[in-house]
C-alpha cells in the first residue's frame, strides 16, 4: 500500500525546463501516485503495458530521460521493455520495479546491462524521488557526454577532410610538377557541389597513430591508381585537344554519366567525392582514381571541368583552367568542407 500522504518534493524553478519520465504499471492507483510523487521534479508520461511502453517510446524516446517499467503485466514482463528500451534508446536510465521477490528476471537483467536500478514496492516516497533524481542526474551527465562526443566527431571529421584536401594537393601536385596547373579546385568545386558527406568514426575504434598510418597508406593506394589511370590517358590520348574528354570518361563511368555533345550529366555524385567522405579502411574505386585522372588530364592541357546541379544530377561542362593554386587560395577551399 503506497501512503497517499505524500511529503512535498523541492519545487524546480518555473524557467527550468523539466526532464521526462516515462512509467509503466498496470495498476491505475501505482500510476496516479508516482505522478503525484514525481510530477513537480519532471515531466511524467505513463502507459499501462508493456505494448503501449514501446509506442510511447518510438514516439518520444529523443526526450526521454528515465524509463521506470513494473515487472508483473499482462501480456509481457517490464524487463522486455527495458530490453526494447535499451537496443533502441541507450541513453535512457531503466529502472525496474515490483512488489515481487523475482530475483531471477531482476538479475538476468542487471547483468545484461537492461537495468540501471532496482527499486522495490511497496515504495518509500522520499527514497523513490530519490533514487530518481539520481537516475535524472545520471540521464544529464549521459546527455552532456554525448553531446561532448559529438563536438569531438565534428572536429575529427572537419580535420580529417582537411587532411585530405592537403593530400589531394600533393598527389596533384607531384604528378602534374609545380610548373602545371593543377585541378584541385576543380575537384574541390565538383565535390562540394555534389555535396560531400564527413567520413565515418573509424577514429573512434581507432588511435591515433593507427589513425595516420591508415589515412597515409589509403592516399598512397589512392595516388597510385591515380598514376597509373594518368597514364594510361597520356598513351591513349597524347594530343593536345580536349575534345573528346567525355567521350573518355563515358566507358569508365557507364549509365552513371550521359554525354550530351558539349556537356555531361553526372547521374551518381557519390563517384565524385569518395577520396574524400569515405572510411579510412575503405579503397578509393577505379573511378574515382580515373575521375582525377580525367581532371588533371584536362589541367595539363590549360583546362578544366566546372560542375553545376540541375534536376537530374550534376551537369559538366569544359572551360579554361584557373591559374595556379596559392596556399590562401587552398586554406579558403578547406574552409568550405
Amino acid at each position: 500500500m503506497i501512503d497517499a500522504k505524500l511529503p512535498l518534493p523541492p519545487q524546480r524553478a518555473p524557467e527550468q525546463e523539466l526532464p521526462t519520465i516515462l512509467y509503466v504499471d498496470d495498476e491505475a492507483n501505482a500510476l496516479k501516485y508516482f505522478q503525484r510523487a514525481i510530477a513537480p521534479m519532471a515531466e511524467v508520461l505513463t502507459a499501462t503495458s508493456v505494448e503501449e511502453g514501446k509506442r510511447i517510446l518510438d514516439e518520444h524516446g529523443g526526450r526521454i530521460a528515465v524509463l521506470v517499467s513494473d515487472q508483473r503485466m499482462p501480456g509481457a514482463y517490464g524487463n522486455a521493455l527495458l530490453s526494447y528500451a535499451w537496443d533502441r534508446h541507450p541513453h535512457i536510465v531503466r529502472i525496474l520495479t515490483t512488489a515481487y521477490s523475482e530475483l531471477e528476471h531482476t538479475v538476468e537483467a542487471v547483468n545484461q546491462g537492461q537495468i540501471h536500478r532496482y527499486i522495490q514496492k511497496p515504495w518509500d516516497i522520499a527514497a523513490l524521488r530519490m533514487e530518481l533524481k539520481q537516475a535524472l542526474d545520471l540521464a544529464q551527465l549521459r546527455n552532456e557526454h554525448a553531446q561532448l562526443l559529438r563536438e569531438k566527431l565534428l572536429v575529427r571529421q572537419r580535420q580529417a577532410i582537411a587532411n585530405r584536401i592537403g593530400s589531394l594537393y600533393l598527389l596533384c601536385a607531384s604528378l602534374a610538377g609545380p610548373e602545371q596547373q593543377l585541378p584541385v579546385e576543380a575537384y574541390l568545386s565538383a565535390a562540394l557541389t555534389a555535396g560531400v558527406t564527413p567520413p565515418e568514426p573509424d577514429w573512434l575504434t581507432m588511435d591515433h597513430a593507427d589513425l595516420v598510418s591508415s589515412e597515409a597508406f589509403r592516399s598512397t593506394a589512392f595516388a597510385a591508381a591515380v598514376r597509373q589511370q594518368l597514364d594510361k590517358l597520356e598513351r591513349d590520348h597524347p594530343g593536345p585537344g580536349v575534345e573528346q574528354a567525355f567521350e573518355m570518361l563515358q566507358p569508365v563511368f557507364g549509365e552513371a554519366l550521359q554525354d550530351r555533345g558539349g556537356t555531361a550529366l553526372f547521374l551518381e555524385s557519390r563517384l565524385l567525392t569518395e577520396f574524400l567522405e569515405t572510411p579510412t579502411g575503405t579503397p578509393v574505386s577505379a573511378v574515382h582514381a580515373f575521375w582525377l585522372a580525367s581532371l588533371l588530364w584536362l589541367a595539363r592541357r590549360g583546362w578544366s571541368l566546372h560542375l553545376s546541379s540541375s534536376e537530374h544530377g550534376l551537369q559538366g561542362r569544359l572551360v579554361q583552367a584557373e591559374p595556379a593554386l596559392k596556399p590562401d587560395h587552398l586554406a579558403a577551399w578547406i574552409e568550405q568542407f
